[in-house]
């Protein structure tokens, strides 16, 4: 995979799910993926993330093979659509990223939990020689809101927490270039813990890690605003800046042309 990350990028959210917490996202049969496919890649996207399992608060447990059904779809689509792109696969299951590597060749693996929901993750992923996405998270999609107790500040807790899985990687045969961190903004996070994490997100960077932040339309966001994520648009933008400044790589949106202009604006700025 031609996966080049030597300048920031907007990695496009595409969910075949039903519930994801933001309405805009969902797409469900082939021909709404089609275009939301045509859509990401005529706007600038350099990543389409593809989910089969909404990972927001409280969500529904989804069976693995609906899950797979979801990802399948959506991923036949896509490579017809945009064989060149790149493409990850948001799955904390690694019987899903295996059977997307098997089907449709290599692919991101974009795991919420890094390994830590399922005990066949990390060896998968290493077997499988993808590209890991690995995201900071307490318990699961129902049960993360409850877990937000931290003995010692939010951004000292995540770097350790990824000192540590990186370690387990590393040990369980995952080459170190292909290891992306994602510090989880909103997943077992109070607002202000978000807040905090954002500005300490340098620290993360600083770890030597291509980071992929994902602040598009979140509660951190809406709240402030006394708003809903469909009003999120203009927050997403600034927080995406903020992200870049401390050194993100990775954007990971709902809005592929705003990210990509912001991207393309901070990238002069910067220069």
């Amino acid at each position: 995979m031609n996966l080049d990350l030597s300048q920031p990028c907007a990695m496009a959210i595409l969910n075949a799910t039903p519930d994801s917490f933001y309405a805009g996202s969902r797409v469900s049969d082939a021909g709404s993926i089609g275009r939301r496919v045509r859509e990401c890649v005529a706007q600038g996207a350099r990543i389409i993330d593809i989910g089969g399992y909404s990972s927001r608060p409280g969500a529904d447990e989804v069976p693995p093979d609906e899950e797979w059904r979801r990802v399948e779809t959506a991923l036949a689509v896509v490579r017809r659509e945009a064989p060149q792109i790149a493409v990850s696969v948001d799955t904390f299951r690694a019987s899903v990223a295996v059977r997307a590597v098997e089907r449709f060749g290599e692919v991101i693996v974009n795991d919420i939990s890094a390994g830590e929901l399922d005990a066949d993750m990390v060896p998968a992923v290493a077997r499988l020689g993808v590209p890991y996405v690995a995201m900071h998270m307490k318990g699961t999609p129902q049960t993360m809101q409850s877990l937000t107790e931290y003995p010692r500040d939010i951004v000292t807790e995540v770097c350790d927490y990824f000192r540590q899985r990186v370690a387990v990687f590393t040990a369980a045969g995952i080459r170190r270039e292909n290891i992306l961190l994602d510090p989880g903004f909103g997943f077992a996070k109070t607002l202000g813990q978000n807040y905090a994490l954002l500005a300490g997100l340098h620290e993360l960077c600083a770890l030597g890690f291509p980071v992929v932040a994902g602040l598009s339309r979140k509660s951190m966001i809406y709240k402030v605003l006394d708003a809903s994520p469909a009003d999120a648009l203009a927050g997403t933008v600034a927080l995406g800046w903020e992200a870049l400044r401390q050194g993100a790589a990775v954007l990971r949106v709902h809005d592929v042309r705003e990210a990509v202009d912001t991207i393309r604006i901070f990238n002069t700025f910067r220069s």
